[in-house]
Protein backbone atom coordinates (compact mmCIF):
# COMPACT_ATOMS: atom_id res chain seq x y z
CA UNK A 1 0.00 0.00 0.00
CA UNK A 2 1.54 3.53 -0.76
CA UNK A 3 1.92 5.17 2.39
CA UNK A 4 0.83 8.79 3.14
CA UNK A 5 3.71 10.83 4.27
CA UNK A 6 2.45 11.66 8.09
CA UNK A 7 5.68 11.72 9.78
CA UNK A 8 8.83 12.79 7.90
CA UNK A 9 11.66 14.04 8.92
CA UNK A 10 10.64 17.50 10.84
CA UNK A 11 9.34 14.60 13.46
CA UNK A 12 13.20 14.29 14.15
CA UNK A 13 14.23 17.45 15.01
CA UNK A 14 11.39 18.11 18.20
CA UNK A 15 11.87 15.06 19.69
CA UNK A 16 13.39 14.44 23.02
CA UNK A 17 16.56 12.49 21.85
CA UNK A 18 15.58 12.42 18.14
CA UNK A 19 12.72 10.63 15.97
CA UNK A 20 14.17 8.53 12.60
CA UNK A 21 10.90 8.53 10.65
CA UNK A 22 10.82 5.86 7.64
CA UNK A 23 7.85 6.40 4.32
CA UNK A 24 8.34 5.29 0.67
CA UNK A 25 6.05 8.82 -0.53
CA UNK A 26 6.97 12.31 -1.50
CA UNK A 27 3.58 13.73 -0.59
CA UNK A 28 3.39 16.35 2.04
CA UNK A 29 1.53 17.19 5.04
CA UNK A 30 1.07 20.32 7.36
CA UNK A 31 4.87 20.71 9.12
CA UNK A 32 2.83 21.90 12.12
CA UNK A 33 0.42 18.64 12.05
CA UNK A 34 3.81 16.84 11.76
CA UNK A 35 5.95 18.54 14.46
CA UNK A 36 2.73 18.28 16.93
CA UNK A 37 3.24 14.66 16.80
CA UNK A 38 6.64 14.68 17.18
CA UNK A 39 6.55 16.80 20.73
CA UNK A 40 3.64 14.92 22.05
CA UNK A 41 5.38 12.34 22.07
CA UNK A 42 8.80 13.37 23.21
CA UNK A 43 6.52 14.83 26.69
CA UNK A 44 4.87 12.01 27.26
CA UNK A 45 8.88 10.38 27.69
CA UNK A 46 10.06 13.25 29.49
CA UNK A 47 7.07 13.37 32.03
CA UNK A 48 7.96 9.28 32.66
CA UNK A 49 12.01 10.08 32.72
CA UNK A 50 11.37 12.65 35.31
CA UNK A 51 8.88 10.49 37.33
CA UNK A 52 11.43 8.04 37.45
CA UNK A 53 14.14 10.16 38.74
CA UNK A 54 11.48 11.02 41.39
CA UNK A 55 11.11 8.14 42.41
CA UNK A 56 14.49 7.29 42.59
CA UNK A 57 15.74 10.69 44.26
CA UNK A 58 12.94 10.14 47.23
CA UNK A 59 13.96 6.47 47.85
CA UNK A 60 15.05 5.52 51.07
CA UNK A 61 13.98 3.05 53.95
CA UNK A 62 11.22 5.79 55.00
CA UNK A 63 10.00 6.30 51.53
CA UNK A 64 10.04 2.86 51.01
CA UNK A 65 12.49 2.47 48.42
CA UNK A 66 16.19 2.66 48.08
CA UNK A 67 18.91 3.99 45.43
CA UNK A 68 20.25 0.91 43.23
CA UNK A 69 21.32 1.36 40.15
CA UNK A 70 20.06 5.10 39.18
CA UNK A 71 18.60 6.22 35.55
CA UNK A 72 20.00 8.10 32.92
CA UNK A 73 20.94 11.41 34.05
CA UNK A 74 20.58 11.53 37.63
CA UNK A 75 23.84 10.12 39.06
CA UNK A 76 25.96 13.93 38.56
CA UNK A 77 22.54 15.55 40.10
CA UNK A 78 23.71 16.79 43.59
CA UNK A 79 20.64 16.53 45.84
CA UNK A 80 20.01 18.68 48.93
CA UNK A 81 16.98 17.28 51.19
CA UNK A 82 14.91 19.86 53.62
CA UNK A 83 11.67 19.54 55.93
CA UNK A 84 9.88 22.90 55.93
CA UNK A 85 8.08 22.50 58.73
CA UNK A 86 10.57 21.03 60.90
CA UNK A 87 8.90 17.35 60.93
CA UNK A 88 9.45 14.41 58.58
CA UNK A 89 6.69 15.94 56.21
CA UNK A 90 6.66 17.58 53.99
CA UNK A 91 10.04 16.59 52.64
CA UNK A 92 11.84 18.46 49.59
CA UNK A 93 14.16 17.01 47.58
CA UNK A 94 15.98 19.83 45.11
CA UNK A 95 17.86 18.19 42.61
CA UNK A 96 20.36 20.16 40.72
CA UNK A 97 21.79 19.53 37.28
CA UNK A 98 23.82 22.71 37.09
CA UNK A 99 25.05 23.86 34.16
CA UNK A 100 24.97 20.27 32.49
CA UNK A 101 24.83 16.56 33.55
CA UNK A 102 24.95 13.88 31.13
CA UNK A 103 24.33 10.21 31.01
CA UNK A 104 23.29 7.96 28.00
CA UNK A 105 22.71 10.75 25.91
CA UNK A 106 20.44 12.83 27.99
CA UNK A 107 21.71 15.87 28.94
CA UNK A 108 19.85 18.01 31.72
CA UNK A 109 20.79 21.22 32.92
CA UNK A 110 18.72 23.38 35.81
CA UNK A 111 16.74 21.71 38.41
CA UNK A 112 13.73 19.41 39.45
CA UNK A 113 11.95 20.32 42.90
CA UNK A 114 10.78 17.77 44.17
CA UNK A 115 7.88 17.48 47.44
CA UNK A 116 6.95 14.63 49.39
CA UNK A 117 3.63 15.18 51.28
CA UNK A 118 3.94 11.49 52.74
CA UNK A 119 5.25 8.26 52.19
CA UNK A 120 4.90 7.56 48.57
CA UNK A 121 3.29 4.07 49.39
CA UNK A 122 0.93 5.55 51.39
CA UNK A 123 -2.83 6.15 49.96
CA UNK A 124 -3.28 9.75 49.70
CA UNK A 125 0.31 10.81 49.65
CA UNK A 126 1.80 12.77 46.60
CA UNK A 127 4.94 13.52 45.17
CA UNK A 128 5.02 16.97 43.48
CA UNK A 129 7.92 17.29 40.74
CA UNK A 130 8.31 20.79 39.29
CA UNK A 131 10.58 21.77 36.66
CA UNK A 132 12.88 24.93 37.28
CA UNK A 133 14.92 26.21 34.58
CA UNK A 134 14.85 22.65 33.25
CA UNK A 135 15.88 21.02 29.72
CA UNK A 136 16.52 17.59 28.65
CA UNK A 137 19.24 17.58 25.49
CA UNK A 138 18.63 21.11 25.46
CA UNK A 139 14.75 21.10 25.12
CA UNK A 140 13.33 23.23 27.60
CA UNK A 141 10.31 21.93 29.85
CA UNK A 142 8.19 23.51 32.34
CA UNK A 143 5.24 22.54 34.36
CA UNK A 144 4.00 19.85 37.41
CA UNK A 145 3.85 16.63 37.85
CA UNK A 146 1.72 15.38 40.57
CA UNK A 147 1.60 11.59 41.39
CA UNK A 148 -0.99 10.86 44.09
CA UNK A 149 -1.20 7.53 45.86
CA UNK A 150 -4.56 6.24 44.99
CA UNK A 151 -4.40 2.70 46.08
CA UNK A 152 -7.38 0.90 47.33
CA UNK A 153 -6.20 -2.95 46.99
CA UNK A 154 -2.43 -2.76 48.94
CA UNK A 155 -1.37 -5.84 46.67
CA UNK A 156 -2.02 -3.41 43.68
CA UNK A 157 -0.76 -0.17 43.99
CA UNK A 158 -2.18 2.74 42.21
CA UNK A 159 -1.47 6.19 41.34
CA UNK A 160 -2.37 9.22 39.21
CA UNK A 161 -0.17 11.41 37.24
CA UNK A 162 -1.44 14.58 36.55
CA UNK A 163 0.80 17.03 34.20
CA UNK A 164 -0.60 20.77 35.02
CA UNK A 165 1.07 24.05 33.00
CA UNK A 166 3.14 21.56 30.69
CA UNK A 167 5.19 23.71 28.27
CA UNK A 168 7.79 21.98 26.11
CA UNK A 169 9.81 24.31 24.02
CA UNK A 170 12.14 22.80 21.42
CA UNK A 171 15.70 23.29 19.56
CA UNK A 172 13.91 25.61 17.32
CA UNK A 173 12.04 27.41 19.84
CA UNK A 174 8.67 26.37 19.00
CA UNK A 175 6.59 25.84 22.27
CA UNK A 176 3.55 23.25 22.55
CA UNK A 177 1.57 23.50 26.14
CA UNK A 178 0.24 20.51 27.49
CA UNK A 179 -1.90 18.70 30.45
CA UNK A 180 -3.17 15.58 31.19
CA UNK A 181 -3.97 12.70 33.67
CA UNK A 182 -3.10 9.06 33.32
CA UNK A 183 -3.78 6.26 36.44
CA UNK A 184 -0.69 4.21 36.81
CA UNK A 185 -0.72 0.81 39.02
CA UNK A 186 2.07 -1.44 40.00
CA UNK A 187 2.08 -5.31 38.44
CA UNK A 188 5.80 -6.27 39.32
CA UNK A 189 8.08 -5.54 42.09
CA UNK A 190 5.77 -4.92 45.09
CA UNK A 191 6.97 -7.97 46.97
CA UNK A 192 10.24 -6.32 46.91
CA UNK A 193 9.62 -2.89 48.62
CA UNK A 194 13.58 -1.94 48.85
CA UNK A 195 14.16 -2.32 44.98
CA UNK A 196 13.45 -0.32 41.97
CA UNK A 197 14.75 -2.08 39.27
CA UNK A 198 12.06 -5.11 39.20
CA UNK A 199 9.28 -2.78 39.26
CA UNK A 200 6.27 -2.78 36.18
CA UNK A 201 3.76 -0.25 35.65
CA UNK A 202 0.80 -0.36 34.31
CA UNK A 203 -1.28 2.83 32.79
CA UNK A 204 -5.04 1.33 31.77
CA UNK A 205 -6.52 4.64 31.15
CA UNK A 206 -6.13 8.24 30.70
CA UNK A 207 -6.10 10.90 28.32
CA UNK A 208 -3.01 13.99 27.46
CA UNK A 209 -3.70 16.92 25.17
CA UNK A 210 -0.70 19.07 23.28
CA UNK A 211 -1.38 22.82 21.75
CA UNK A 212 1.41 24.22 19.50
CA UNK A 213 1.48 27.96 19.03
CA UNK A 214 -0.53 28.32 16.13
CA UNK A 215 -3.57 26.84 18.48
CA UNK A 216 -3.23 23.04 16.54
CA UNK A 217 -4.19 20.44 19.29
CA UNK A 218 -3.95 16.40 19.68
CA UNK A 219 -5.51 14.50 22.14
CA UNK A 220 -4.19 11.18 23.01
CA UNK A 221 -5.65 8.39 24.92
CA UNK A 222 -4.90 5.07 26.28
CA UNK A 223 -6.19 2.55 23.81
CA UNK A 224 -4.09 -0.45 24.69
CA UNK A 225 -2.51 -0.69 28.36
CA UNK A 226 1.11 1.12 28.22
CA UNK A 227 3.66 -1.17 29.76
CA UNK A 228 6.49 0.77 31.26
CA UNK A 229 9.13 -0.90 33.56
CA UNK A 230 11.40 0.74 36.07
CA UNK A 231 14.30 -0.26 33.89
CA UNK A 232 13.51 0.24 30.55
CA UNK A 233 13.88 4.31 29.20
CA UNK A 234 10.59 4.18 27.45
CA UNK A 235 7.13 2.83 27.66
CA UNK A 236 7.82 -1.17 26.13
CA UNK A 237 3.95 -1.72 24.95
CA UNK A 238 0.73 -0.84 24.85
CA UNK A 239 -0.99 1.59 22.44
CA UNK A 240 -2.44 5.27 22.19
CA UNK A 241 -4.78 6.95 19.99
CA UNK A 242 -3.76 10.15 18.27
CA UNK A 243 -6.41 12.48 17.31
CA UNK A 244 -6.28 16.13 16.13
CA UNK A 245 -5.35 18.03 12.91
CA UNK A 246 -4.60 15.51 10.09
CA UNK A 247 -3.97 12.92 11.92
CA UNK A 248 -6.62 9.41 13.54
CA UNK A 249 -4.81 7.14 14.28
CA UNK A 250 -2.90 4.79 16.65
CA UNK A 251 0.68 4.50 18.34
CA UNK A 252 1.83 0.98 19.12
CA UNK A 253 4.55 0.46 21.45
CA UNK A 254 5.87 -2.29 20.37
CA UNK A 255 5.92 -6.40 22.01
CA UNK A 256 7.64 -5.30 25.53
CA UNK A 257 11.26 -5.32 24.18
CA UNK A 258 12.98 -2.63 26.41
CA UNK A 259 13.83 -0.38 23.08
CA UNK A 260 12.51 3.01 21.65
CA UNK A 261 10.80 1.72 18.99
CA UNK A 262 7.51 1.96 18.02
CA UNK A 263 4.93 2.52 14.91
CA UNK A 264 2.22 4.77 14.21
CA UNK A 265 -0.42 3.21 11.99
CA UNK A 266 -2.80 6.12 10.32
CA UNK A 267 -6.69 5.39 9.96
CA UNK A 268 -6.28 4.61 6.71
CA UNK A 269 -4.11 1.56 7.63
CA UNK A 270 -0.61 3.34 6.01
CA UNK A 271 2.05 3.08 9.03
CA UNK A 272 5.25 4.43 9.97
CA UNK A 273 8.39 3.83 11.85
CA UNK A 274 9.36 5.70 14.60
CA UNK A 275 12.68 5.64 16.67
CA UNK A 276 13.17 7.99 19.68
Amino acid sequence: MKKTIILITTICTTVLIGVSCSNDSNETTTSTDVTTVGASLAIDAANEMDLNTGLLITSNPSTAKTAETPPAGTTCASITVTTPNGTEYPKVFLADFGTGCESDNLKRKGKLKITLSGAIITTGSKMTIERIDYSINGIKLEGIIEYTNTTTVETVPQWTRKVTNGKFTDNQGKVYTNSGIYTTKQTAGVGTPFVLADNVYEIPEGTHTVTAADGTTLTLTVKETLIKKYSCLFISKGQLRIEGGIFDGVVDYGNDSCDAVYTYTHENGSSFNLSM
